[in-house]
């Protein structure tokens, strides 16, 4: 736990947000932020005491914003607000990606853009703090006008209603609090639209996804090379001289990592001459390649989802002494990041699991058929190939970009949307999915190393190896993959093998 408590209103990486979600890291807002935040909210107020319309402080949402709100129903406005946006459906997220969402939005309102009382943000972070998350559906957001529905059901709990999470047990609201040692908020002019109106669901989501993404492409990477020395290939291809001549960051990356895990192989020594094979296929010899293109993609969105969480998101939004209406709740820069993740993702998994395909295949020299002790009475890795096969496959179909659809919502008043946190649920389970083909690669891989005893590959592959096997026993015979499998892939998301890259 580090000691030193996050500062509301601070800017922050996706680290710092994959730390505070798993509750790495406690959070407070300072005394900076809070006069920043009171003056702010002096300017609200100010404007909701004009007696000029104001969007969302004294008038309806919406299509519903030529619609005037007397002064003395503010509070129920804002109430109301929250209740009837809570429509989110289907499986809930994780606790780490409610806190995630939690956390974003109260680190956006204490920038003082949002009008919200400092208050306000001191119960967000108590709660954060506390290990109580609000219990968010998954489904229901289309991505404008903020994460509407997803970040009413978070803002629930800060009144005292609905369900929360503790600990993977469902509680209410109330109880959450308690835990916390706060009582249910009593939401003023604008804060109930100040909780919603943003892209935090669709950030958390997506940028958590992205600190996966990031594990899962070291994991391949480090499969990669295990497999290529597996199979014999050769790291000639990784020669720096060659990249060179093609200098897209990621490719030059991604080729110094690899001859870094190989290098010193005494594997690669043992065939070095007489090698009747001239190239090896496209899989091995372009993993610079095309683990580079997927690195820089990763980042280009990295640094697209950093730069919407140091972002104002709501709407209309205190700058420069008054309130004005705009559209930065719109997720679209989001909803493209994430799509150019997912296409990567996608292609890395498909990359790996074409590997996996010439690792089982019998035609790699030393390795025997699906890398069985006795072939034909047992069937060793073929079914595993099967396996990531299909996870490959689905991602081809989940990689139909979300950013390409809209639908008009709200009568036709938010009539272009960005579907940024479909984009985001996709991606999700994109990476999941290629982290468990790195996984399944990864552990036929190491078989396939095992079978060159007593040579061994480079210190950096050896190192993965042992790393994998403190965990992970190498499979003697036909046995149930799956648990190994399910567990490598955890451990990979985990970013257990983080430590191996030179």
């Amino acid at each position: 736990m580090t000691t030193a408590p996050f500062a509301l209103g601070s800017k922050l990486g996706l680290d710092d947000l994959a730390l505070v979600a798993r509750g790495g890291r406690k959070v407070a807002l300072s005394p900076a932020a809070a006069s920043k935040m009171a003056a702010s909210r002096r300017v609200l107020e100010k404007a909701a005491s004009s007696g000029k319309p104001v969007y969302g402080v004294n008038t309806g949402f919406g299509d519903l914003a030529t619609r005037r709100i007397s002064r003395g129903q503010l509070g129920e406005l804002q109430r109301n607000l929250v209740l009837s946006h809570a429509c989110g459906v289907g499986e809930p997220l994780s606790e780490e990606e409610a806190r995630a969402i939690l956390f974003l939005r109260a680190n956006e309102i204490a920038r003082g853009f949002s009008g919200a009382r400092p208050d306000l943000a001191r119960l967000m972070a108590r709660i954060v703090n506390s290990g109580a998350v609000p219990l968010i559906p998954s489904r229901g957001s289309v991505g404008a006008s903020g994460d509407l529905a997803p970040q009413a059901h978070m803002a629930l709990l800060l009144i005292g209603e609905g369900p929360a999470l503790l600990a993977g047990r469902k509680i209410s609201a109330r109880a959450a609090l308690q835990k916390a040692g706060a009582a249910p908020a009593v939401l003023q002019a604008k804060e109930g639209l100040s909780l919603l109106n943003g892209t935090q669901a669709m950030q958390a989501v997506g940028g958590l996804s992205l600190v996966r993404a990031a594990r899962a492409w070291r994991a391949a990477q480090i499969a990669g090379a295990m497999s290529l020395d597996a199979m014999t290939g050769t790291p000639g291809p990784f020669d720096e001289v060659v990249h060179k001549l093609k200098p897209h960051a990621g490719q030059i990356l991604a080729a110094r990592q690899l001859r870094g895990l190989v290098r010193g192989s005494q594997i690669r020594e043992s065939h070095r001459d007489n090698d009747p094979r001239v190239q090896d296929p496209y899989c091995l010899r372009c993993m610079p390649q095309v683990h580079g293109a997927a690195w820089d993609v990763l980042e280009n969105s990295r640094r697209a989802v950093e730069t919407e969480m140091a972002s104002a998101t709501d709407n209309p939004l205190v700058a420069g002494g008054r309130l004005i209406s705009g559209g930065n709740f719109h997720g679209q820069a989001l909803s493209f990041a994430f799509d150019a993740a997912a296409t990567a993702m996608t292609a890395l998994a498909n990359i790996s699991e074409r590997r996996l395909f010439h690792l089982v295949s019998g035609r790699a020299p030393r390795l025997k058929p699906f890398l069985a002790d006795n072939p034909g009475l047992e069937s060793g890795w073929m079914i595993a190939q099967v396996a990531a096969a299909a996870l490959a496959s689905e991602n081809k179909i989940l990689a139909h970009p979300a950013s390409a659809d809209t639908i008009p919502t709200s009568a036709g008043q938010e009539d272009f949307v960005s579907m940024g946190m479909t984009a985001a649920l996709k991606l999700r389970q994109i990476v999941w999915n290629a982290a468990q083909v790195a996984a399944i690669e990864l552990l036929a891989a190491a078989q396939g190393l095992e079978s060159h005893a007593p040579l061994r590959s480079g210190p950096g592959v050896e190192k993965a190896r042992k790393l994998l096997r403190a965990k992970i026993p190498a499979a003697k015979g036909d046995e149930i993959l799956s648990p190994r499998m399910e567990r490598t892939r955890e451990l990979i998301l985990e970013g257990y093998f983080e430590e191996v890259l030179p």
